[in-house]
């Protein structure tokens, strides 16, 4: 019997199996029918005109706002022209009213020098001259006062009318006689003074 011969190969060891599997291929989208096409716009424009009209309702709320605030500006504005108007109205109304009374003493005064029958010049210039008084003190209440420039002050075409120009012994363009006197109320000429003023030399 023949006997194998023996070897020392060490037996080559087989190589690992590989994973020949291949990855798996996107998936593509499934194509989309009309009429999902059509659900699908029909649903975009639904929330479009949700949101638009959600929009409109918003604007109508503001402009109704708005118009409501434009209203009861108005009306303020023209119960504060009516209350100003009222203000005035009454101001003057009392103003002439305060000065009416002011003068009412003044007529009593005239009324009681005229009641006596018998009086002498001394009493009439007595009483002409307290009625005077109570004249002038009424219209110093109602900021009425006079304009009676003494003679040699400058003119004032503000405040004084010249009548004529005179020779005179004093500056040129100064008053020389005031032949009626003037009146000022708050600062603003009621009536100018009548004055002759010196000529120039």
């Amino acid at each position: 019997m023949s006997q194998q011969p023996h070897t020392d190969a060490t037996p080559t060891p087989e190589p690992a199996p590989q994973n020949t599997a291949a990855a798996p291929a996107p998936q593509q989208a499934a194509p989309v029918s009309p009429e999902e096409a059509e659900a699908a716009a029909a649903a975009n424009e639904a929330d479009a005109q949700t949101a638009l009209a959600a929009e409109l309702a918003t604007l109508k709320a503001q402009n109704t706002d708005l118009a409501e605030q434009f209203l009861r500006a108005k009306a303020e504005a023209e119960n504060t022209r009516r209350r100003a108007e009222d203000e005035v109205s009454k101001a003057r109304k009392f103003a002439v009213e305060s000065f009416a009374e002011s003068l009412l003493a003044v007529a009593d005064s005239l009324e009681a020098g005229l009641s006596i029958q018998e009086a002498t010049r001394e009493q009439l210039r007595e009483g002409s001259e307290a009625t005077l008084k109570q004249l002038k003190s009424a219209l110093e209440r109602h900021k009425v006062v006079q304009i009676n420039p003494a003679t040699g002050a400058k003119f004032d075409p503000h405040q004084h009318q010249a009548i004529s120009m005179v020779p005179a012994e004093q500056e040129p363009n100064t008053i020389v006689a005031v032949l009626q006197k003037g009146y000022l109320i708050a600062d603003r000429v009621l009536r100018p003074a009548l004055v002759t003023v010196a000529a120039p030399k």
